[in-house]
């Protein structure tokens, strides 16, 4: 079966989903998304708070050797992002699904939805934050989109050669820096200006490809984090069945019994081993936090009203693109010499402006909610796909109409 083949029609599961809300939500799926964005936050935090911002990350200035701040870094670094790809990756199945109900054919219009996400990446990187996953996102969900289509060889082949050569290329810059580890250019390395934000924005411009070469990490990594997503769905993760329980099981233990001890020794074993503690072993405990999380929320007693914490995790999850934005910003801001200017604090000064961070979007997400039933930018961009796709619909009409009058 060749790439572009239609693939098979799949039924959606028999099975009724774990937790399941009214109107067919996951309800483990929005408080994933919700522990995963305010995850995401707690890993970029320390490139916000760093003096000089994220872009020091690329001149060295973003290294330590205080225990604790390492300690607290690892606790957030990848996995979250790792944890909200592969929740992409069941978004991505469930549209899938939806479409194939509806008789559309598939990718279809998804890929007006993929470049939709393109441009608000664009626009987050350039206006925001250097390090946006967004556009890598919006790449990768292409190549994950005509994959979730095709057949189970097909899928297997492409997704396993994806995998087996981001590992080997993992492997071959880890164990080259392990052989001829940087030496320091010599002196301090110079500290980038927050001062002001169009500089920082010329800054973006000036050096987009410095900036944006992540992706050449982020989208093979995210193609193959979400057709797993996909595949999760389907083998019955989130089914409230004897199997989906036993497949919950089996990945907690794997992805946190085995996962959490490598990315110990990950985060220990010097800078050298950065892109093995960033990208290869945070998606194995990721996926112990889906299995895990999926079952703690599946036990929570049906008709039990949410508390406040529940509802503000639950809208995060529900505004996800939104609140990664917001967060963002609202870290700018804080930090940043052009806003209050309090980087360069101490590991529990920067705990305390994630948590502060975090507890606006758990009040705020769920406000907005009350008045809408998307968040801002999930408002924009449904918007722009519904026109879009009315207006195809009336050019498909007024063609009927016309051939019909011939």
């Amino acid at each position: 079966m060749s790439l572009d083949a239609p693939g098979p029609v799949l039924a959606p599961s028999p099975a009724v989903p774990a937790a399941a809300r009214p109107g067919g939500r996951i309800a483990a799926l929005d408080v994933l998304r919700g522990v995963a964005i305010l995850g995401t936050l707690a890993s970029n935090i320390w490139l916000f708070t760093t003096p000089g911002g994220p872009a020091t990350l690329l001149t060295g200035g973003f290294e330590t050797d205080d225990p604790v701040r390492t300690a607290l870094r690892t606790l957030s670094n990848g996995k979250f992002l790792a944890l909200l790809t592969l929740l992409f990756g069941v978004g991505l199945e469930l549209q899938y699904r939806s479409m194939v109900r509806r008789g559309l054919r598939w990718p279809g219009r998804y890929v007006l939805r993929a470049a939709i996400l393109f441009v608000e990446g664009l626009l987050h990187y350039v206006l925001v934050f250097e390090f946006d996953v967004l556009m890598g996102y919006a790449i990768a969900s292409l190549a994950a989109a005509y994959l979730i289509g095709r057949g189970d060889r097909v899928v297997r082949t492409w997704a396993g050669a994806i995998a087996a050569g981001y590992v080997l290329a993992i492997g071959a810059l880890t164990a080259l820096l392990v052989a001829v580890p940087g030496e320091p250019a010599g002196g301090v390395p110079a500290v980038p200006s927050t001062a002001s934000w169009l500089d920082q924005v010329g800054a973006r411009l000036t050096d987009i490809v410095l900036f944006r070469v992540e992706l050449l990490l982020i989208v093979p990594s995210a193609t193959v984090l979400f057709v797993v997503g996909s595949r999760l769905v389907r083998a019955g993760l989130f089914a409230a069945t004897a199997e989906g329980a036993r497949l919950r099981r089996r990945l907690a233990w794997a992805g946190l019994g085995l996962g959490v001890p490598l990315n110990a020794l990950t985060a220990w074993a010097g800078p050298s081993w950065f892109l093995v503690d960033r990208y290869l072993v945070p998606p194995l405990v990721a996926l112990g936090i889906l299995a895990l999380g999926t079952t703690l929320v599946g036990r929570v007693r049906a008709g039990r009203a949410p508390g406040p914490l529940r509802r503000g995790v639950e809208g995060i999850g529900r505004t996800a693109l939104s609140c990664y934005v917001l967060q963002n910003v609202l870290a700018s801001v804080l930090c940043f010499d052009w806003g209050l200017g309090l980087a360069g604090g101490g590991p529990w000064q920067v705990v305390g402006i994630w948590a502060g961070i975090s507890a606006v979007l758990l009040v705020v997400a769920p406000l907005w909610l009350r008045r809408w039933p998307r968040g801002p930018v999930e408002l924009v961009v449904h918007r722009v796909y519904e026109r879009r796709g009315q207006a195809a619909r009336r050019a498909r009409t007024a063609s009927s109409a016309s051939q019909s009058a011939r």
